[in-house]
């Protein structure tokens, strides 16, 4: 297995005011977070706006994503809810040399373990060569992962079935696999999850917490007393009383407007919860190097 470990973003995507995909201010944002510290970047995560980006447009940003300097650091989302659409979209990567992806089960219908086993048994039988982070996010798509499932999965598939990113949280705590990873989903469970044995995070406030995530997390890893670990907290607090994709995007935007176009029916804070993130986030004295990716 290729275990992951550390920092990661779940990056945001940059639109131009037509709402198509900016193809490189995507990516250099997201290279702009590996700098910051990340140790790696999720592309067409759920912060992504993945479910609601033109399949056409994201294999354009899979080519030249290809020729990143950063390209090994990259997890691509499928984000798909149809097998054969994912089946597809993996020969594209394919092609680009990308073999790791974030694999949320499909939404809408309500199914059992057994069938989610069932759709990535089928997505393996067909790409045994991919390393697949299952994607545990009931509140989105309405399945949770077992334990039980996680581990049966594992069994089957111990060279395809990588790891774990859990936003439901009823795994990160329990699931005991070797050589196995599980990131947890919101800087708030960062350093009990390592204390657990957990493997790092993929976050949405990675985009604005980068740098201070990566300070706690190789404060925890080289046993130094944590400083800003509260402040990390405080401010995954303060985003999550907002839609995430929201937040940091209205946050963003504040230094560069590439950041102010969102997919409908996804939108930017209104003013007076704008003006809200901004004085709680100016009481932390929360700093943010901002770099621009226009």
């Amino acid at each position: 297995m290729s275990k992951i470990n550390g920092i990661y973003a779940a990056s945001v995507s940059v639109l131009n005011k037509e709402l198509n995909l900016d193809i490189d201010k995507t990516i250099k944002h997201a290279e702009n977070l590996i700098s910051k510290g990340c140790h790696g970047v999720v592309i067409f995560g759920s912060t992504g706006q993945a479910q609601l980006i033109s399949v056409a447009e994201k294999i354009k940003l899979i080519e030249k994503l290809s020729k990143s300097l950063f390209k090994n650091k990259f997890i691509i989302g499928t984000g798909f809810n149809s097998l054969k659409e994912t089946i597809s979209f993996l020969n594209v990567c394919k092609n680009f040399d990308f073999e790791k992806f974030l694999m949320m089960p499909p939404a809408y219908y309500t199914y059992k373990d057994s069938d989610a086993i069932n759709f990535y048994s089928e997505i393996i039988r067909n790409h045994s060569w991919c390393k697949i982070i299952l994607y545990n996010f009931e509140k989105l798509c309405g399945y949770k992962f077992s334990i039980e499932c996680v581990e049966e999965l594992v069994k089957r598939y111990p060279d395809q079935i990588i790891g774990v990113k859990d936003s439901t949280y009823n795994l990160y705590k329990n699931l005991k696999l070797k050589n196995f990873s599980i990131l947890p989903g919101s800087e708030l469970k960062l350093i009990s999850s390592l204390e657990l044995g957990c493997s790092g995070i993929i976050t949405a406030t990675c985009n604005v917490t980068a740098e201070l995530s990566r300070n706690v997390y190789d404060n925890f890893m080289n046993r130094v007393d944590q400083i800003n670990n509260q402040k990390l907290c405080n401010v995954r607090e303060i985003f999550d009383k907002y839609n995430l994709i929201s937040g940091i995007h209205t946050f963003l935007s504040i230094s560069d407007n590439s950041y102010a176009n969102l997919l409908p029916p996804l939108s930017l804070l209104n003013e007076d919860s704008k003006k809200k993130l901004l004085d709680e986030l100016n009481k932390l004295d929360f700093n943010y190097n901002f770099l621009k990716v226009a």
